[in-house]
């Protein structure tokens, strides 16, 4: 169907050297996207890249530090000057840090917003011009289940989740008038790289399976369609929404 067709587009995605951001990067290009992974890892992203290469042609790789404005704003000036726009941006870097709220470091909460929030604007803010003057152009921000709901010991990661979700309707206040779609999507829990030590934990398996009314962990492929819709033409009319991708985890005591 033509109105989940992205054959031709660019799509940058953050942080998708593993988990979540590269299953998304290789979803978007099955769906005919031109793929621009992004990281701070060289050798991550160089492997990244060949294993898409292995069934896509459009890969390329832009590598810098999402949380330093100053180098997200040349990397993509520097991108834009080759004649190459980006037409769909995934903002999907991110990290974790658990520890009790009362023992929280503060240097870590830091790092936290830095890595979850700040990234968001940065990135969102040095593409927008761009796409702004196109009077086009998609942004897909990854937020949480987190975005919803408090979880023992992970409490300033729920505060930059619900920042995403609030951000994202910022952005989309000040940027759908000028053409741009800027939504989100809130995985719940999912079997990745960030979640490895949770994964790993018999009884938080157990009861995740039975706290989640689809009684298991994502997969990440599972949030592909999500993002294709809201990439593509399909969600032409669908602005500042968070959209939960959670086994229902969010509708269920």
């Amino acid at each position: 169907m033509k109105i989940f067709d992205l054959t031709g587009k660019v799509a940058l995605v953050t942080g998708s050297s593993q988990g979540i951001g590269l299953a998304l990067a290789e979803g978007l290009a099955e769906a005919g996207a031109k793929i621009i992974l992004n990281g701070r890892n060289e050798k991550k992203l160089k492997d990244a890249a060949n294993h898409l290469k292995k069934n896509f042609k459009s890969i390329s790789i832009l590598q810098f530090d999402v949380t330093d404005h100053s180098i997200v704003t040349q990397k993509i000036n520097e991108h834009y000057d080759t004649g190459e726009n980006i037409d769909i941006l995934v903002n999907n870097a991110g990290m974790q840090y658990r520890a009790p709220l009362e023992d929280f470091p503060p240097e870590q909460f830091e790092l936290l917003m830095k890595t979850n929030v700040s990234s968001i604007f940065n990135v969102g803010q040095a593409v927008a011009k761009y796409m702004i003057k196109e009077g086009k152009g998609k942004i897909i921000n990854i937020a949480s289940v987190q975005t919803a709901l408090a979880r023992p010991g992970i409490a300033p990661y729920t505060t930059t989740k619900g920042a995403v979700s609030n951000l994202t309707k910022g952005m989309a206040t000040d940027w759908a008038p000028k053409g741009l779609q800027v939504n989100a999507i809130a995985p719940g829990y999912f079997n990745t790289p960030l979640n490895a030590a949770l994964v790993a934990d018999p009884d938080f398996s157990a009861w995740l399976k039975k706290r989640t009314p689809a009684g298991r962990w994502g997969e990440v492929k599972e949030l592909i369609g999500a993002c294709i819709f809201l990439a593509a033409p399909s969600s032409s009319f669908v602005n500042g929404q968070t959209i939960f991708v959670d086994g229902g985890i969010t509708a269920s005591l």
